[in-house]
C-alpha cells in the first residue's frame, strides 16, 4: 500500500529523498512532485453516463554525478520505491556523457522568499450534484434546436493539484492549485450535413465559471451555425482569428523563443533579440503572479522566482524563455522560464468582437485550426481551417476544408489589430486577430 504524500510532510518527505540521493553517491540531486486528485461528471443524451475519480502520482528525480545526470520518472509513492527510482537514476548517470550545462541552479540564484498565490480554489461540488448539472447541461443543448440531433457528452469537472520541487542546493517549496471545468460537445445535422461543435469553460476558482445554460447554449449555437458550409474562392484575403484560435497563433512565438528549439538551432527567432517581429502597438507580457491564472506560479522548475517581463514590448522581441540549462547551453541568463511560460497577457485592442467583423468587412473568420503544418524553423505555416465567410462586416455562411498559408515572420508583422475579447481559458490571453494579405486556398477556383 502507498504511503500517502501531503502538504503535511511532502517536505519532510522531499528532504529524505535527497539525502538518500547523497548518502548513495550523488553529487547532486532534484525532485519535482505532481498529485493530482478530482473527478469528471459526463452525461450524454440527457442522462448520467460516467464518472470517473482520479488519484494521480508524478514523480521526477534527477541525479547528478559530476556532470553527469540520470532521470527517472515513477507513479508509486512508497519509500522503497523512490529509493529504486533514486538507485536506477544513479545507474543511468553512469552511462551518460558529461554534459557541461547539466546541474542545478547556483544556490544564490534560488528564490529566498516565495509569494503564496491565489490559485487554490476547491469547489464544494459533490460528485451526484457534478452528475446532476451534467445531465441538466446536455439537455439544454440538445433542446436548443431539432438540428441538434445528438451529443458528445456534457461534463463537469474539478480538479485538485499539489506541486512540490525540491532540490540539494536547498530549495524546497510545495503549493496546491485548483482547475475546474464545464463543457458540452453536441452534433447537429441540416438534410445530410452532419457538424460537431462544442463550447467549454475552465478556470482556477469555479466562482469564475459561466452557468451551464450558457455553456449549452454557445455549443448549440455554434453546432448549427456550422450546418451546411460552403466553399469558397483561393486567394488573399484579411483573415480574423477568433479568440480561442488567435492564442494557439501567438502559442508559435512561445515556442520558438523557448531555450530548446534555441539552443538546438530549431528556431526561426534564433538570434533575433531586440529585432521587431510585431507592429510597434503590440506587445507580450507575462505576469507569472496573476490571481486566478491558470499558469501562474511563485517558483519555475529550476526554483527560480518568477517575475513580471515582456517576451515583446512595442513589438520587438526583448526575451527569450530560458530556465538554467537552455541558458548555459546558450550563455545566457535564465529568465525563470524553466518549465514553460506563465500567463501571457497580449495587447488589447478597443474593438469587441462586431467591431472586428466589421473592420475585417469582407474576408474570413477563422474559428477551428486542424493539423500540423508548422515549422518554427523556418517560420512557414500551413493549417487546416473552418469557420464562416464574412462580407460588408456580417457573417454569411460557413465553411470547411480550407488551408490558410503564409510565414509567422509576416503573419505577425502583417496584423492589423486586436479585439478585446479576450479568452480568459488558458493560458495565453488574447483577444480576436485580424491579420492582412494571407493566401486561403478554398475549393473554388
Amino acid at each position: 500500500m502507498q504511503q500517502a504524500i501531503t502538504s503535511n510532510n511532502i517536505d519532510a518527505r522531499l528532504d529524505e529523498l535527497l539525502t538518500y540521493a547523497k548518502k548513495m553517491g550523488a553529487t547532486a540531486a532534484e525532485v519535482d512532485i505532481n498529485i493530482e486528485t478530482g473527478y469528471s461528471a459526463t452525461a450524454r443524451m440527457g442522462e448520467a453516463e460516467t464518472l470517473e475519480y482520479n488519484h494521480d502520482n508524478d514523480v521526477s528525480i534527477a541525479v547528478y554525478a559530476g556532470q553527469k545526470t540520470g532521470v527517472v520518472s515513477t507513479s508509486d509513492l512508497r519509500p522503497e520505491a523512490l529509493h529504486q527510482a533514486v538507485d536506477a537514476a544513479l545507474r543511468i548517470a553512469k552511462y551518460t556523457q558529461d554534459d557541461p550545462a547539466a546541474g542545478l541552479a547556483d544556490k544564490e540564484l534560488l528564490a529566498k522568499q516565495v509569494p503564496q498565490l491565489e490559485i487554490d480554489f476547491p469547489w464544494a461540488l459533490s460528485a451526484p450534484e457534478a452528475m446532476r448539472l451534467a445531465a441538466e447541461c446536455d439537455t439544454l443543448g440538445l433542446d436548443y434546436s431539432a438540428k441538434i440531433i445528438n451529443s458528445d457528452g456534457a461534463t463537469v469537472s474539478s480538479h485538485r493539484s499539489l506541486s512540490a520541487y525540491a532540490n540539494s542546493n536547498g530549495f524546497c517549496q510545495h503549493y496546491h492549485s485548483t482547475r475546474h471545468n464545464i463543457s458540452s460537445v453536441l452534433v447537429g445535422q441540416d438534410g445530410q450535413d452532419m457538424q460537431r461543435d462544442y463550447y467549454y469553460y475552465t478556470a482556477s476558482d469555479a466562482n469564475d465559471l459561466p452557468g451551464i445554460k450558457q455553456v449549452a447554449l454557445l455549443a448549440a449555437e455554434r453546432t448549427v451555425q456550422r450546418l451546411n458550409p460552403r466553399q469558397i474562392s483561393t486567394g488573399q484575403v484579411p483573415v480574423l482569428f477568433a479568440p480561442e484560435v488567435a492564442r494557439g497563433l501567438l502559442g508559435h512565438v512561445l515556442s520558438a523563443i523557448h531555450g530548446g528549439a534555441l539552443y538546438k538551432k530549431a528556431s526561426f527567432l534564433l538570434d533575433k533579440l531586440e529585432t521587431q517581429i510585431f507592429p510597434s502597438w503590440f506587445s507580450l507580457e507575462e505576469q507569472p503572479h496573476l490571481p486566478k491564472g491558470l499558469g501562474s506560479s511563485a517558483f519555475d522548475a529550476n526554483g527560480l522566482l518568477t517575475y513580471d517581463k515582456f517576451f515583446v514590448e512595442e513589438g520587438i522581441l526583448k526575451n527569450y524563455a530560458l530556465g538554467i540549462y537552455s541558458a548555459r547551453k546558450l550563455k545566457m541568463q535564465s529568465t525563470a522560464n524553466a518549465g514553460g511560460v506563465h500567463n501571457i497577457i497580449a495587447t488589447t485592442g478597443d474593438k469587441d468582437f462586431a467591431a472586428m467583423l466589421k473592420e475585417l468587412d469582407t474576408g474570413i473568420l477563422v474559428t477551428e485550426i486542424v493539423g500540423p503544418g508548422v515549422n518554427t524553423v523556418t517560420g512557414d505555416y500551413s493549417r487546416g481551417a473552418s469557420g464562416f465567410w464574412v462580407e460588408k462586416g456580417e457573417i454569411q455562411y460557413p465553411f470547411d476544408e480550407v488551408t490558410i498559408a503564409g510565414n509567422l515572420g509576416d503573419i505577425y508583422r502583417n496584423i492589423r489589430c486586436m479585439g478585446n475579447d479576450v479568452d480568459q481559458r488558458g493560458k495565453v490571453r488574447c483577444g480576436s486577430i485580424l491579420v492582412d494579405g494571407l493566401m486561403v486556398a478554398g475549393g473554388l477556383a
